[in-house]
């Protein structure tokens, strides 16, 4: 048993693709929320309504949703290398676009239209640690790409903002810059992907012979182990019916705090969102940085996948109900233990479907799983605008969130079969 072998090749692909995932994921996710550090002077300059704002930061997860599973078997079909960097080269083109979204219209087109572009990005990436990584790496290695969430609100917190300072450069508003800029980046990193990215173990150019077969003998005995390989099996199988659920949970938790935490914390401090509050928006990310580190290591090294995973959610609802309810200094500590909590529960919530579905259904299974978290992300702001009007009060859409949080993590705890990883011996050479 080669154990030392499988180890190093492990290494190797870390120190290959999680680098660059990790600034794909960072750049997905800052344009697709930094919208939310434009939401005040971009309603000011285009008077945008408060519903038609929440309309289109969830109307991003519309077409979203419905395009992750199509989006997934055409990577299958077609290749990771030409299938993401076409899909991020088309969306750093409509980022940058949303810099002349000066009306209602084009704000929810170009929103649409970016839903669309990134559908194949996420569930991409999660489908392509199946094909690098073992089982028994995975809580760790998504742990490492999930870093890009909260990178993203932590770098990307004093970027945003000091872009929005440039109001006024060559004529334009702040929040053009902001777009337009964030957008380029997201372009140079999809032109760089065909050049770094190999579709498949079998095509890596970075691995010897040796290792090729040694991972490749790796993963073929670790999907001996897996119930479910057709298409039709898994969408009738009640347990991604239940992981779907509970990701659209987590997904709710996530965008209904994460597009108004900005103005959250503005309101805290006392001040308008711009650089100083951006810089304490920050906080909760660093927080959740070493969150992500820490929780998803923790779940590998002991094999424990559904408890690690309901208590994590469950202390990050308990986080966002708090930071409604108490004093401002209190309140920041609350949105760190929120922020850890529910970005560190998605890398580990992550390896159980992987761990169930294989082949195309694997591929089909994550982007049908990503289906209800876009849903999720579609409601969130939906729901929190709804819930402080119903409540009037802002603490109450905080508290629904914290619900629907609390549910994901009870729903966890109902998963049979999900408790501890799988820990296939290593193939023998």
């Amino acid at each position: 048993m080669n154990t030392a072998l499988i180890d190093s090749v492990v290494k190797k692909n870390r120190a290959r693709l999680i680098p660059f995932m990790l600034v794909l994921y960072i750049l997905a996710f800052l344009d697709r929320s930094n919208i939310g550090f434009a939401k005040e002077s971009y309603q000011i300059d285009t008077g945008l309504s408060n519903e038609a704002y929440a309309l289109g930061a969830g109307i991003f997860f519309v077409v979203y949703a419905f395009l992750g599973v199509p989006a997934n078997l055409l990577m299958r079909k077609f290749g990771a290398r030409y299938w993401i960097g076409g899909t991020t080269l088309l969306w750093g083109f409509l980022s940058t676009a949303m810099g002349w979204a000066d009306t209602e219209a084009k704000f929810l087109v170009i929103r649409t239209l970016l839903g669309a572009a990134e559908a194949g990005f996420f569930p991409g990436m999660i489908y392509l640690t199946s094909q690098w990584f073992p089982q028994r790496n995975r809580a760790s290695i998504m742990g490492l790409f999930y870093m890009g969430a909260p990178l993203a609100l932590t770098l990307g917190s004093p970027l945003s903002g000091a872009l929005l300072e440039m109001h006024g450069f060559m004529g334009h508003a702040g929040w053009f810059w902001m777009f337009f800029i964030e957008g380029l980046l997201a372009v140079a990193a999809g032109l760089f992907t065909f050049f770094w990215l190999d579709d498949s173990p079998q095509q890596a150019r970075f691995l010897n012979a040796a290792e090729k077969q040694a991972l490749i003998q790796q993963l073929a005995s670790e999907e001996q182990t897996k119930t479910t390989s057709r298409l039709s099996d898994a969408l009738r199988n009640g347990r991604v019916w239940l992981l779907a659920t509970i990701y659209l949970c987590i997904q709710v938790a996530v965008y209904g705090l994460i597009f108004f935490l900005p103005g959250q914390v503005a309101a805290l401090l006392g001040t308008k969102v711009g650089f100083y509050a951006s810089i304490v928006t920050a906080i909760p990310w660093i927080f959740a940085l070493l969150g992500t580190w820490l929780i998803p290591r923790y779940s590998d090294r002991t094999g424990e996948r559904r408890n690690v995973a309901a208590v994590t959610l469950l202390a990050a609802g308990i986080g966002i109900g708090i930071s409604g309810l108490v004093s401002p200094l209190l309140a920041i500590v609350a949105l760190c233990v929120a922020a850890a909590g529910f970005i560190a529960v998605q890398p580990v919530f992550w390896t159980m479907p992987t761990q169930l579905l294989s082949g195309t259904a694997l591929a089909a299974g994550i982007g049908f799983v990503n289906l209800f978290g876009a849903v999720g992300g579609f409601i969130a702001p939906i729901l929190r605008v709804q819930a402080e009007t119903l409540f009037a009060s802002g603490a109450g859409g905080l508290l629904t969130l914290a619900g629907v949080a609390v549910l994901g993590a009870l729903l966890i705890l109902t998963l049979h079969g999900s408790g501890r990883a799988k820990q296939p011996n290593p193939v023998s050479h």
